[in-house]
């Protein structure tokens, strides 16, 4: 019998990339002044900064998804 599992894992996806996905096209099908407002929540910016030895590295801004995690 097989395993039962997710079709987002069947596609080879994490679950928050394929919730990312999914509320990105959400946001882009709806109309305006909705679609304005919703597009403002995928803004987002954090800092990221490398520890080496007990201290802290320069901050590095982080304004895409795609560069969150990867080492500065």
């Amino acid at each position: 019998m097989a395993t039962a599992t997710t079709f987002w894992r069947l596609a080879g996806m994490s679950y928050v990339q394929y919730v990312t996905k999914a509320t990105s096209t959400v946001r882009m099908a709806l109309k305006e002044p909705a679609k304005s407002k919703a597009m403002q929540q995928e803004i987002f910016e954090y800092n990221a900064a490398s520890w080496v030895a007990g201290k802290q590295g320069a901050k590095t801004a982080v304004t895409k998804l795609a560069m969150a995690g990867k080492s500065v």
